[in-house]
């Protein structure tokens, strides 16, 4: 199922949530129509919380269902709540911001070039998957110039062959370039997803929507 929503009037509303197969973690200032959005395209639970105090949840934290990679900054409080429901492991980095830092599956991950050997492993561990570093479309935000699920993904149009191969064969799904939100290549901002469904900026052209729903095999 994909379905057309936003934030609090913000069509980047990846910024403000992550999802798996099961959960989705959401900004707890989200509507109620944005939540019956998420858990009815993705088939998932939610639970609202912050992540070190900050709305941009979907920009600090990157899971699979595995665990779910949170910020360095994130609390204690917020660290318990999100444990609740899946393993958490808190990233101490520079580049903390884990939801732009990595993009990863249930089948690996391809994170920031920046973050160091330590951290490669200890996320790989956490996850359960195996890390690789790279640019996409040139930059270290992996995150947000890609989204993935364990059926396929999608990528920045300036992404290259390359780079498009090592993501397939990372993640062991098939990749795509497009825009979302009437020609944005950032897409991890753009949307959630998971194998069942996506929620996506209502600013997405109908051209963007089939795209997408081919490249994360949505039919």
């Amino acid at each position: 199922m994909m379905r057309l929503s936003r934030y609090g009037g913000n069509p980047n509303l990846g910024v403000y949530s992550a999802a798996n197969e099961s959960l989705a973690i959401i900004s707890p200032d989200a509507s109620e129509e944005f939540v019956k959005d998420v858990e009815e395209a993705l088939g998932v639970s939610s639970i609202m919380t912050t992540v070190a105090g900050s709305f941009v949840v979907g920009s600090l934290v990157a899971m699979n269902s595995r665990c779910a990679v949170v910020s360095g900054l994130a609390e204690d409080a917020e660290i318990d709540k999100i444990s609740s429901d899946i393993e958490v492991y808190v990233l101490h980095s520079r580049f903390n911001a884990a939801g732009n830092n990595i993009l990863v599956n249930d089948h690996g991950a391809v994170v920031n070039p920046k973050i160091d050997d330590r951290n490669l492993e200890m996320i790989g561990k956490a996850l359960g998957v195996r890390c690789v570093r790279s640019l996409i479309a040139g930059m270290d935000t992996v995150g947000s110039a890609c989204k993935a699920t364990n059926k396929g993904a999608i990528c920045h149009p300036r992404t290259s062959d390359a780079e498009m191969q090592l993501i397939s064969e990372t993640l062991n799904v098939e990749v795509r370039r497009t825009t979302l939100n009437h020609g944005s290549g950032l897409l991890g901002p753009c949307l959630i997803a998971n194998t069942r469904g996506a929620v996506v900026g209502d600013t997405t052209t109908p051209i963007e929507m089939g795209k997408l729903e081919d490249a994360l095999f949505l039919y």
